[in-house]
């Protein structure tokens, strides 16, 4: 075969075979196709599309250019979840323990921060001496004893899905819908996978920031994941509002374990965790219908044994062993934290929420460059909702930064890209709707 010929044929509209696309994944992968061709045929899927078979097709030589585990050791379903992205997103954090507490296993590969969105890679690495890439033996040891590890992708896993997002990252070919969807899968079915949740945000703080692009990209997913063997529903979820009270690495992680212990739950946020929590336990057979799983979900919160999983899984990849009982004692503090109060007092009407990540990544809690070192104390802590009416004694959040100039910028910042009225507005839901 030759690539040029691949590519001509996919620029031509015509459908590629799975013995083309193996072929040319291989060459990504070996090295003997070139960035240049790559390129091309992106663009041509890009600008052509891709059918389902073919999208499958795709998905699977690149899960398949690297290792792709399978847990024989397990004496249960393993399953995972994935987040298209957002701001506030700290989900995987209590998910994976959640899940864990209810019979499932996790072997959750998660990312850095993408674009104006946080990452949950980003947010554990403000936990002192915890492991994101550790080794496989470790990784399959704490998902064994603990039921859970959440870690980043590792040279050996989907590394034909590395090479090809570099070259769409240059050449304008990200928003794919068929390209999306092969980078997402690849990873998350190398990882041994039984069932798959998708958790697609949709909301002006979102990279589908309309409902029907949203749409498109779950139905993809379930119809490709689906064919490539692996049991998957997507959740449609609302990201026009920061995702909880705290947005940022160190402050998300402290939300977490406040979440997990009881101290507070944010009930959006709360909603979306147990929402996508359920569907995992009845997708995986640990549960019968979405109720049931629900009051498993809430008794291993209320039981402590998520918390406890929380831990066991922190301290086994490296960090403190009380890291949840004492979490203030570790996570790193910004030099200033100050609230931030309305000019002018009313309700909360609507949120630049992509604004909002972005004001993060000028505090340096996201990356503006690949190698960029991370301050991980910075960003914002009690974050108004959509509808909470703020005045003298509400704030519109606590800003944390390291100095002075930095906390006048996010102030401007936050001023303009929250908008307050005089009346309350009508609530809006968490879950849009389900795809399966």
């Amino acid at each position: 075969m030759l690539p040029q010929e691949i590519i001509r044929k996919k620029r031509n509209g015509r459908p590629l075979t799975k013995e083309e696309i193996d072929f040319f994944v291989k060459g990504v992968a070996d090295g003997s196709i070139v960035d240049a061709q790559t390129a091309a045929l992106t663009m041509a899927v890009f600008l052509n599309g891709m059918s389902v078979e073919e999208t499958a097709n795709l998905t699977k030589a690149m899960r398949d250019s690297g290792d792709v585990l399978d847990w024989p050791e397990l004496d249960g379903p393993v399953v995972d979840k994935h987040s298209s992205g957002g701001i506030g997103d700290k989900v995987s954090l209590m998910l994976a323990p959640m899940i864990a507490a209810c019979g499932g296993y996790v072997p959750m590969i998660s990312g850095r921060g993408l674009g104006h969105t946080g990452g949950t890679l980003d947010k554990f690495d403000s936990i002192p001496g915890y492991q994101t890439v550790p080794s496989n033996e470790l990784f399959r040891k704490v998902v064994k004893e603990t039921g859970c590890a959440i870690i980043g992708q590792t040279g050996s896993l989907a590394p034909a899905d590395k090479k090809i997002y570099a070259v769409r990252d240059v050449c304008a070919t990200v928003e794919s819908v068929q390209l999306i969807t092969a980078s997402i899968l690849s990873k998350k079915l190398a990882a041994g996978l039984d069932c798959l949740v998708m958790d697609l945000k949709c909301g002006n703080g979102a990279f589908m920031d309309s409902l029907e692009r949203g749409r498109e990209l779950a139905r993809s997913i379930v119809s490709v994941a689906n064919a490539a063997g692996t049991k998957t529903k997507a959740v449609l979820t609302d990201m026009n509002q920061v995702l909880g009270h705290a947005a940022g690495n160190a402050v998300e992680v402290a939300e977490a374990v406040e979440y997990l212990s009881g101290a507070r739950r944010n009930p959006r946020l709360h909603a979306v965790t147990l929402e996508l929590c359920a569907e995992l336990l009845v997708s995986a057979g640990l549960a019968a219908a979405l109720p049931e799983a629900k009051d498993k979900l809430q008794r291993a919160l209320d039981s402590g044994k998520a918390l406890e999983i929380f831990a066991r899984m922190v301290s086994a990849l490296g960090g403190p062993a009380d890291f949840c009982a004492a979490s203030w004692k570790y996570l790193p503090q910004a030099a200033i934290i100050r609230p931030l109060y309305a000019q002018t007092p009313g309700y909360v009407q609507s949120m630049d929420t992509r604004g909002i990540g972005l004001s993060i990544i000028e505090m340096k809690g996201g990356r503006t460059t690949p190698e960029q070192k991370l301050d991980y104390a910075t960003g914002y802590a009690e974050f108004c909702q959509i509808g909470d009416y703020v005045d003298n004694n509400r704030p519109l959040a606590v800003i944390h930064a390291q100095t002075e100039e930095q906390f006048v910028r996010a102030a401007d910042n936050l001023r303009r890209l929250v908008s307050i009225g005089p009346d309350k507005p009508r609530p809006t839901p968490e879950i849009i709707e389900k795809i399966a």
